[in-house]
Order: structure tokens, then sequence, then C-alpha cells
């Protein structure tokens, strides 16, 4: 195959994954405001439901014990997860746990006391930031629901439950016209789909997963498609564009600059990465 682009060049937004997980921790509130700093385009984002039906941004449906504390500073042992199910814990006692800590895989990381927020919270400090700069456009939100059949009324509610909790603190934010729902399973884009049609959506896959049949399987036309950019070739981004010509395609997790060349000619939507300084200087240069 020739190096020759794909498409015209466009500049690909920047997501932020997690905020910036490379440089703060992970899907906290300095995370996402040192993210917007950095010019970002979309913040990425995780949800999960607290036992008191509130919706709490964070990766794992429990503490994680790398970058986490338990209530009063405890340490937590490696295999404690199934000990602090936070769809067990209500949020006034997730708040009171410390996961500010340095993730080892992010040596860059700068470690600073940080609470898993509200979604409501990251939300109003991000809308309030952006209404200080009259000259940027706000932000996106790139809003992915933690669910999987598995984990129905053990880590999380059902897809309806779990969908309108989260459809709720957007709507009273404002921001839906901004913001894409992100999952791995099909059932939470299907019913976000069914019920509120005109909201983005990006269907995520993993490595192991063939591109088409995803979508085959899925059954509408997401907005987005979100696939590990490992997966990510100039073959299978010329036969997905035959079949969906319209799909915006972000892909996750991409944080080396050579990454970055290899992606650029293919004319994506988006990447999704944990430096979005790295990314910044990467296309400003």
């Amino acid at each position: 195959m020739s190096g020759k682009s794909i498409l015209p060049f466009i500049r690909p937004e920047i997501h932020g994954h997690r905020g910036c997980r490379g440089l703060l921790p992970e899907n906290t509130l300095p995370a996402f405001l040192h993210a917007l700093e950095l010019g970002v385009d979309a913040l990425e984002l995780d949800v999960i439901i607290s036992a008191d039906r509130q919706v709490v941004v964070s990766h794992e449906p429990w503490l994680n014990p790398l970058i986490c504390r338990g209530p009063a500073g405890k340490l937590l042992p490696p295999d404690s997860a199934p000990a602090y199910n936070l769809y067990q814990m209500p949020y006034a006692q997730i708040a009171e746990c410390d996961c500010g800590h340095p993730h080892p895989s992010f040596p860059e990381q700068r470690a600073q006391p940080a609470i898993k927020p509200l979604l409501r919270a990251v939300l109003a400090a991000t809308e309030a930031w952006a209404a200080r700069q009259p000259h940027r456009c706000p932000p996106a939100y790139s809003i992915e629901v933690k669910s999987l059949p598995d984990g129905d009324g053990i880590f999380h509610p059902a897809p309806a439950e779990f969908l309108d909790l989260v459809l709720a603190e957007i709507d009273q934010a404002e921001v839906s016209a901004r913001t894409t729902l992100l999952c791995f399973d099909p059932r939470i884009l299907r019913r976000a789909h069914h019920i509120r049609p005109a909201i983005r959506t990006c269907l995520l896959v993993e490595a192991e997963q063939t591109w088409l049949p995803s979508l085959q399987e899925l059954g509408f036309v997401p907005t987005t498609f979100g696939p590990d950019h490992r997966t990510v070739t100039p073959e299978a981004v010329r036969e997905l564009r035959s079949l969906y010509p319209g799909l915006r395609l972000v892909p996750w997790t991409v944080n080396e600059e050579s990454d970055f060349k290899r992606l650029m000619p293919l004319g994506l939507a988006g990447i999704t990465t944990d430096y979005p300084d790295r990314l910044a200087a990467f296309l400003q240069s």
C-alpha cells in the first residue's frame, strides 16, 4: 500500500482520556480542568452508579488499589475490589476515599489528593471554566457508560435505569448537544438510540473484536466508532468507509508519536490520548 493519505488532511479532535491520565490522576476534577487548559476538544470520562443512585465519574465500579485508598486513608490490598464495590457504597462514603495516588504505569503523572467526583460536579466545573473563555468553543463530552451484561445488579443497574440516570445529569447541565455516549455494551447504545434518537453514540470495541460484525450486531449506525488504535489500518479504514461513509472514527488510546504519525494520514475524526500535550505538540509541528 502507498503511504498517501486516504483522505485530505484534517486536524483530528484531541480527546483527553480520563482528562489527561498521563499527567494527573484519572477521572478527577484537576485532570479535566488541566486537559481543558491544554486545549482538548473533548473530555473523555467514565461513569458508574453509587448505592444511592448518584452518577459517579470512575473507570472501575470499585476502588482500584493501584490509585485509591479506602475511607480514612486505609491501604487496600491488591485483591480488595469486591469489598469496595462502588455500587454498594453511598456517595458520601466514596467521597471519603483519596484516588489521587500515582499510577505506576504513568511515570509523568503528578499525584495529588483527589476524590471520584460526581458527573454533575465535573460538568458544572468544566462549563464554568468554558464560560470564562469567550474565544474558545465549549468542550465536547465523551461519556463512557461502564456497563457489561454480566454486571447487571452486581456492579451497576440494568441498562434502562443506568441510562436514565446518566441522561438526567446531561440534561440538567444542558450539554446533551455536545455529548457522545460511549459504551462497549450494545444494549446501552440501542436503548439510547431508541429513546433519544438525536443523541450521539459511539460503539467501543476491544482489539479482539472485528469491526464490521460488531457494527452489524449493534443494529443501527452510531455517530462514532471507537476501536483499539492497534487495529486501525488503512485497509480496515477503507473497508469501514465503503460501508459507513459518514461514520466518525475515534480510536483509543494513542500515546506515542510513532502512532500519531501512523494514524494521521487516515483522516480520523479524533484521537483519544492520555497525553493531550503530546498530541497538541505533534499537531502544531
